[in-house]
């Protein structure tokens, strides 16, 4: 059994962020993604004054608050001389120019779900079932937060490729590994360094091109468990849609309901991503609620995934419904609200104007973090996935070989050396496909190093579980994918 607190020695990963999420994904994997902060952790009881939001000392290092290079320019790039033939088409096959990738690997980005580790810490603090579930479901709204504006897709992961991110100052540490190339499925494993949390589950999101956007939907559970109320919650993520691929401004909405359950309760909430509308209305709002067991309206959740989400007492959120109908409410757009003992380093970071309007008695759950000033020049990167690439010396040698950070292609493009990273991605999937050729000739299956396919205790739904052992470094048996 391995040792739940092993860390990574003399590299620094164990102070690295990590996150998940989804992104655009194409050629071969899936879309990751997550976005949000700890900006307003001050807001929890025992929760972190600072959420890593930027660069700081926290007892092990400092993490980069920048990329070595700018993003290289897609003006004169045309996606629609590759996508005009796919329209309606799942698009798993079709490879994309690297211009139209940003420098992380799908298992990267699945850590972004990890930017918010907070919130999971809280809900372990809790000890009412209903804030409980309030609390995960700001956690799942928050993991897709990092999506917003981040319109490149991620590198696809090659078969047995993996990332881990050891967390000390935010508590966990997380592996993930390459599971399946065909159909793409990205398994992933968190687990919290005292104890009280794990956090899986294996994504699989079917990309279709339907002639101005790009459609992802979710196929793939989520599982979290809270140890100290011998409690599981399982969800899906909503769709996410990437409109303009052709022609003008690249914009995001995620859209579909959510369905979050507690297993050991019988309480749920149905959280409803609402679609953009004919008039915009309802870009980015999400709305929802919480029932117990006996199927009561507990609490409404509200807000939107790119600001905030706020929860309300169901008859406070009705009787402002009746008033807003008459024309009458005392809705206020409120300002965040600042934290105590706030850096005054963050005081340059560009603010997120706040468009939700706040219903009276609503209790704030969580709020995004500004980006960095210079996020647009980063492939809209939050300030968390700036840090998740980042590989110092030493850490070769600690690292599994098949870690995405030693990738060369994505190491080229972060570099800002599009022509070299071309050149190494189509070395790395040239090599794949004769490795697959190879496995086919000699009659082999692919044996995966640190998952297995299962199935989930709580769905009965296939699911690729953590098998153990990786932290313990014995990386011999690895396959070479580099």
């Amino acid at each position: 059994m391995e040792d739940k607190k092993t860390q990574l020695s003399s590299a620094g990963e164990s102070s690295r962020p990590a996150i998940g999420c989804r992104g655009l994904d194409s050629d071969e994997s899936c879309e990751g993604t997550s976005e949000g902060s700890f900006k307003d952790a001050v807001v929890y009881d025992g929760a972190q004054k600072n959420n890593g939001a930027v660069p700081q000392e926290n007892g092990i290092k400092k993490h980069r608050s920048s990329l070595p290079a700018p993003m290289f320019s897609r003006n004169d790039f045309s996606v629609w001389s590759i996508l005009k033939k796919c329209i309606g088409l799942e698009l798993s096959k079709i490879t994309m120019p690297i211009v139209f990738n940003e420098p992380l690997s799908f298992l990267q980005r699945i850590s972004e779900y990890m930017e918010h580790t907070y919130l999971i810490q809280k809900a372990c603090s809790q000890s009412d079932s209903i804030e409980r579930m309030q609390t995960v479901a700001a956690f799942a709204v928050s993991a897709v937060a990092s999506q917003w504006d981040r319109t490149g897709k991620p590198f696809n992961p090659l078969l047995g490729e993996t990332y881990e991110l050891t967390r000390e100052d935010q508590g966990f540490r997380l592996i993930s590994e390459q599971v399946s190339h065909h159909p793409p499925i990205s398994a992933f494993h968190t687990e919290s360094l005292a104890g009280d949390f794990v956090f899986h589950g294996s994504i699989y999101p079917k990309l279709k091109f339907w002639g101005k956007s790009v459609e992802a939907e979710p196929k793939g559970t989520i599982t979290l468990e809270i140890y100290k109320h011998k409690e599981a919650y399982t969800w899906t993520n909503p769709f996410c849609c990437v409109h303009n691929i052709i022609l003008g401004k690249l914009w995001i909405e995620q859209y579909g309901t959510v369905e979050i359950v507690n297993h050991s309760t019988g309480e749920k909430c149905v959280l409803n991503f609402k679609p953009c509308g004919m008039f915009g209305k309802e870009l980015h709002r999400v709305e929802g609620y919480i029932q117990d067991k006996s199927k009561k309206k507990r609490c409404v959740i509200y807000g939107k995934w790119t600001e905030c989400m706020w929860s309300v007492d169901p008859q406070v959120y009705e009787a402002h419904r009746k008033l807003e109908k008459k024309g009458t409410t005392d809705t206020k757009k409120q300002k965040p609200e600042e934290p105590e003992s706030v850096n005054e380093d963050a005081d340059e970071m560009p603010e997120v104007q706040e468009t939700v309007a706040v219903i009276p008695g609503s209790t704030l759950l969580w709020r995004i973090s500004s980006r960095p000033p210079h996020s647009a020049e980063m492939y809209n990167f939050t300030n968390f996935a700036v840090t998740l690439n980042e590989l110092e010396p030493g850490m070769e040698g600690v690292l599994a070989p098949t870690d995405c950070r030693l990738r060369p292609d994505i190491r080229a493009m972060e570099n800002g050396n599009m022509d070299e990273a071309s050149r190494e991605k189509e070395r790395l999937e040239e090599k794949q496909r004769a490795a697959r050729k190879e496995r086919a000739k000699d009659g082999e299956e692919w044996s995966t190093r640190w998952f297995q396919l299962g199935t989930n205790p709580y769905t009965a739904s296939q699911d690729w579980l953590y098998t153990g052992g990786y932290f313990n470094r014995k990386y011999t048996d690895c396959p070479d994918i580099y």
